[in-house]
């Protein structure tokens, strides 16, 4: 079914259905737009929180050995990866939906207004063609109603016979006369009226129906591309989901790759000091003579070691409080 053959009064309708489908694009434009600033703001603020959170520090906090540190730092490249999917879903509905139906959008527009102006032009033109056809026709009738005039005066003369055959014969050919310009009026408004059905139903026929079908096809193929940009709006975002999977799935992996057990040997690997424990204090017993001991270490003998272990391994102040505590245990 065709807009030209069955829509073929209703120029208003068509106006203004092709004008809401333009403005549904518009709209669908701007949404995709909007969409693509959030994920272009959400992988910003993704980006900034893996920033944020990653390790910062000497050399020997960076290269950590335990499991537990390395794959919180595992879980931050994954995110990174992440935010750069979402950045690429964002690049991608600018190119393939946004910039593509904008330019689409401006196209239509430009045919749309060709479309509306030729009908126009054709409607005026056909208003024009109707109005002198009005003229001709109104000449016609005041030529017909003077040449009728004209024979009436001059049957009235002839029936009277007080008057002259001279003034008999200048009626009659007077009437004559009108009854000649009315018939070339009567040959003329029949002409143009001729002119302007021909031109009516061209109008009717086959102007305002190929206007009309053009209009039609302007609107179907604005459907389809908004279709396609409907259908892109997800396939855009499907297309990197195997990606964002794989850094979902090493995201876990890093979860499972932690042994808490190897980092509490990790720790002692690292951190044992080799030394004995303090023997036990012995009784110093005054009233028999012995002196007392002015060395602290002999009552502390772990104090001066304190300093060796510390001074040769420089530690996160994490695994700092994990040795104290364990010195504050024993």
């Amino acid at each position: 079914m065709d807009w030209g053959t069955n829509l073929w009064d209703q120029n208003d309708v068509i106006d203004k259905h092709t004008q809401a489908g333009l403005d549904l694009l518009e709209r669908y434009i701007k949404f995709v737009k909007e969409r693509t600033e959030i994920e272009q703001n959400y992988a910003k603020q993704l980006r900034n929180m893996t920033k944020k959170y990653s390790k910062r520090g000497s050399k020997e906090e960076l290269e950590c050995k335990f499991s537990n540190h390395a794959s919180f730092q595992e879980i931050l490249n994954e995110l990174g990866d992440y935010a750069g999917q979402r950045e690429l879903i964002a690049e991608n509905m600018t190119a393939n939906i946004s910039d593509k139906l904008t330019k689409y959008l401006q196209d239509l527009k430009q045919e749309r207004k060709t479309h509306l102006s030729d009908m126009k032009k054709a409607q005026q033109n056909l208003e024009s063609s109707f109005k002198h056809l009005e003229s001709i026709k109104k000449r016609f009738a005041k030529e017909w109603a003077e040449a009728d005039k004209a024979t009436q005066q001059a049957d009235k003369l002839e029936n009277d016979n007080n008057n002259s055959k001279i003034d008999v014969d200048k009626a009659k050919n007077h009437a004559l006369a009108r009854m000649r310009t009315a018939e070339e009026c009567r040959n003329s408004y029949a002409a143009e009226l001729q002119k302007y059905n021909k031109e009516q139903n061209s109008f009717y026929y086959t102007e305002i129906p190929l206007i009309f079908n053009k209009l039609q096809d302007m609107d179907e193929r604005r459907i389809r591309q908004l279709a396609e940009g409907y259908c892109q709006f997800s396939h855009i975002e499907k297309n990197v989901l195997p990606i964002i999977s794989k850094c979902l799935e090493g995201i876990a992996a890093a979860g499972t790759k932690i042994d808490e057990k190897k980092d509490s040997k990790l720790l002692i690997e690292q951190y044992k000091s080799g030394f004995e424990r303090p023997a036990d204090v012995e009784f110093e017993d005054y009233s028999q003579g012995v002196k007392p001991s002015n060395s602290e270490s002999a009552l502390n003998p772990l104090k001066g070691r304190k300093h060796k272990i510390f001074k040769k391994h420089k530690i996160t102040q994490a695994e700092k409080h994990m040795v104290l505590f364990m010195f504050s245990m024993i």
